[in-house]
């Protein structure tokens, strides 16, 4: 992850945000007194349907299971 100060971040701020959004890589701005971290929006809506997901209870279980499980093992039926 890089880093830039916040001057330098206001000075080029479109450009870090293309960068950001195209390299899927976050850019830490620091300042005086605190941080932030610039995600991009694809990537922020990822980590959230994350954080969501694994706070179902079982659901990262039943995620890594069915990671776990091989192809010709699986139901051609879907069970909704």
């Amino acid at each position: 992850m890089s880093s830039i100060n916040i001057t330098n971040a206001r000075k080029d701020l479109y450009k870090i945000v293309q960068r950001v959004n195209l390299t899927h890589e976050p850019v830490e701005i620091t300042g005086k007194d605190s941080n932030a971290i610039l995600v991009g929006e694809d990537d922020w809506r990822s980590i959230q349907e994350t954080l969501y997901l694994t706070s179902i209870q079982g659901m990262r279980e039943s995620i890594i299971e069915g990671m776990n499980t091989p192809v010709d093992e699986m139901s051609d039926e879907l069970e909704w």
